[in-house]
């Protein structure tokens, strides 16, 4: 079926690039830096995993930037004066000011380009999740859906993305803001692998700690057998490592030890989100429970009480 859409997504994605290039999918690179050494996430295609995470391991702190204003506008302007509707898939709000600048950037080119179909989209979503997410939309765009029906879809089918990732410390994450220090503290202090997922606004949530990788991998495989959609048709996951294959393995053969009937999808961490996570990590993601109806009472009063304003 011929689609009827454009899709605009970002580098965050950590897709492979041949799901990525092809006709009506634009790519949005995000910045990252070495000292004053200016890179782009061009999803490895100018550098290699191994490559990033050695200069991390050596003991190089790169930063990330957001998106520019250029690449934002060049990105939007193409998109309207194409004619088709267009809908751009962002990384998630949670962690990045991107996809605020991109709902300002996108209305300023609706002011010359009033009858324009652009949607902007929050994921919610980062790395293996956002893959996951995204690899799934671009094929619901394939199959026809509209922008309209694809901004919906999107922004239901995000709550039902499970995921769950295991990084080696937190100082990474606590030097790049992304947990409080006394999360990092206590976590350095204890000597555990932290578990992390992601809350319901797309920021960083601790989902348990393990002592040990080998305890993180099982505790993630039982993830899966809790919180799996048992009544999917077909059941694909999408595991993520960075420059850490040989963990991701063993969290592959954990899985298929009680479930034979799973695909999975492998994701290489980008160096966008590796500048946070450092090497090591590895992460599963895969479709579940709503994630919504596992937040307290208060917490699902709260958001009636937003929603009826």
């Amino acid at each position: 079926m011929e689609p009827q859409c454009n899709l605009i997504v970002d580098s965050c994605c950590e897709l492979p690039v041949d799901m990525i290039d092809r006709e009506g999918v634009t790519l949005l690179e995000f910045p990252f830096f070495f000292g004053t050494e200016e890179h782009f996430d061009d999803l490895w295609r100018s550098m290699t995993p191994h490559e990033f995470y050695e200069r991390m391991r050596k003991g190089e702190q790169p930063s990330t930037a957001q998106l520019s204003i250029a690449s934002l506008t060049n990105a939007f302007l193409a998109a309207a004066e194409s004619g088709v509707p267009t809908v751009y898939l962002s990384f998630t709000s949670g962690l990045s000011g991107s996809f605020d600048l991109a709902i300002m950037v996108r209305d300023q080119v609706m002011q010359s380009h009033p009858s324009a179909e652009l949607y902007v989209v929050d994921t919610l979503m980062a790395s293996t999740a956002e893959a996951f997410l995204v690899s799934e939309a671009i094929r619901q765009r394939d199959k026809g859906m509209s922008a309209q029906e694809l901004v919906a879809w999107v922004e239901e089918a995000r709550y039902f993305v499970n995921a769950i990732f295991m990084v080696d410390d937190l100082e990474s994450l606590r030097r790049g803001g992304r947990i409080p220090d006394s999360i990092a503290y206590a976590g350095s202090k204890l000597d555990v692998k932290p578990l992390l997922n992601f809350a319901l606004d797309g920021t960083l949530a601790m989902k348990g700690v393990a002592r040990g990788r080998k305890k993180a991998i099982r505790q993630m495989a039982d993830f899966y057998t809790a919180n799996a959609d048992a009544d999917a048709p077909s059941h694909l996951l999408a595991v993520g490592n960075a420059d850490n294959a040989r963990d991701m393995e063993k969290l592959k053969e954990a899985i298929l030890k009680d479930h034979d009937d799973v695909v999975f999808m492998d994701s290489v961490v980008g160096p966008v989100i590796g500048c946070h996570v450092g090497p090591g990590m590895f992460s599963l993601v895969f479709w579940g429970s709503d994630r919504r109806e596992s937040v307290s009472v208060a917490d699902r009063i709260a958001r009636r009480i937003r929603r009826a304003e």
